[in-house]
């Protein structure tokens, strides 16, 4: 990935994104509770943190960054995600964004909540 690529995906606000995740999965099917559950599970968020992250229109280097809790078991996720490899992204923030694009993704195709919460 580009620098200047990188640098806009720093600085783009979760809000922005946040209604792509929801209308990708309730086009599936499934629900905004249920993308809550991937960030919550991923981030440590709970849903007071969250909705004062989109009030607030943290950007995404922000949302990580002052994410309460990343999951230890987010290595766990493995795969392709636009064209790369997750587990072999090296900028550390670009491949948590992508964790997160891994889990929606399963989520609107429809994979078992336990799968994608790696339990």
């Amino acid at each position: 990935m580009h620098e200047k690529n990188i640098e806009r995906v720093y600085k783009m606000s979760f809000a922005g994104v946040y209604p792509h995740y929801i209308a990708k999965v309730e086009r599936k099917g499934k629900t905004k509770a249920e993308l809550d559950q991937i960030i919550f599970w991923l981030t440590g968020y709970d849903a007071k943190g969250l909705q004062q992250v989109l009030d607030h229109k943290i950007n995404m280097e922000a949302f990580f960054a002052e994410a309460p809790q990343m999951n230890p078991n987010a290595v766990k996720i493995t795969g392709m995600i636009c064209g790369y490899r997750v587990e072999e992204i090296e900028e550390p923030l670009i491949r948590k964004v992508r964790y997160l694009d891994k889990l929606v993704d399963e989520l609107a195709k429809g994979k078992a909540m336990e799968k994608i919460l790696r339990s």
